[in-house]
């Protein structure tokens, strides 16, 4: 059968995007529903298939949610309902030692694709954990992923040079906080270490922007939230370690 040159190449394109595509399900966990226990929901990408790259993904998104909820590491948790079991025994045992003042601990994770490329894929997960005290906490993770060695890739990995990068983002984190080009960085109550610009511990990618996020607290105050660079890809691509991003 003949086709024309637009149906031809846009049976490419699909062929090419379905090959690429990394099979991913949504996998829920919950936490026991009674009275007095802990609030836990967990919704997470699980990648479907036995691949070096689908063996990282699921590690990796394992390893992040045993680190939020056994964070004082009561049952050495080695999967998700073992976190989750960790979580509710650190709830009831400081329920025992303070009943009276003790409020409802929760936890929640959302996980979401966020980039997919045939090089290069991009996990978002929100997370919120609250333990008592005045307020919770909520904070975003980028996992990224090179899908050709199933290597779990830190966000300066992405980058083909980090300095130079650094060195721009800094131009438009000034820009776009209305810091001037001679002041230093703290100068209008950013807590940046030393009194230097760093780049965020997360970046990723989404659709169409190389991502910088600034989790609460690590370079300003909690009141001041998360702060979000999102960098064009058609500006950002420059600085990315491989040439088909």
């Amino acid at each position: 059968m003949k086709c024309t040159f637009s149906i031809c190449f846009l049976f490419m394109i699909l062929s090419c995007t379905s090959d690429s595509t990394t099979e991913l399900k949504i996998r829920e966990f919950e936490g026991a529903v009674c009275e007095d226990c802990p609030k836990v929901r967990i919704s997470i990408p699980e990648a479907q298939d036995n691949t070096l790259l689908g063996k990282s993904v699921n590690t990796a998104v394992r390893e992040e949610i045993i680190e939020l909820l056994d964070f004082a590491q009561n049952n050495n948790a080695i999967d998700i309902p073992g976190a989750i079991d960790a979580f509710t025994t650190g709830f009831r045992n400081l329920q025992e030692e303070f009943p009276e003042e003790l409020t409802g601990w929760e936890a929640s994770v959302t996980g979401t694709k966020s980039y997919e490329d045939p090089s290069l894929l991009t996990l978002k997960l929100e997370t919120y954990l609250f333990t008592g005290g005045a307020h919770g906490y909520g904070a975003t993770r980028y996992l990224n992923f090179d899908k050709e060695t199933g290597a779990e890739l830190s966000g300066t990995e992405l980058l083909n040079d980090p300095e130079a990068f650094s060195e721009f983002a800094e131009k438009v984190f000034r820009k776009k906080y209305d810091i001037p080009e001679e002041a230093p960085i703290n100068s209008t109550g950013f807590m940046f270490e030393e009194n230097r610009f760093t780049l965020p511990e997360n970046i990723g990618l989404s659709a169409n922007a190389l991502v910088l996020h600034y989790n609460p607290y690590e370079v300003a105050s909690y009141a001041d939230g998360s702060l979000i660079l999102e960098i064009p890809l058609d500006k950002g691509l420059a600085f990315l370690e491989r040439p088909d991003y």
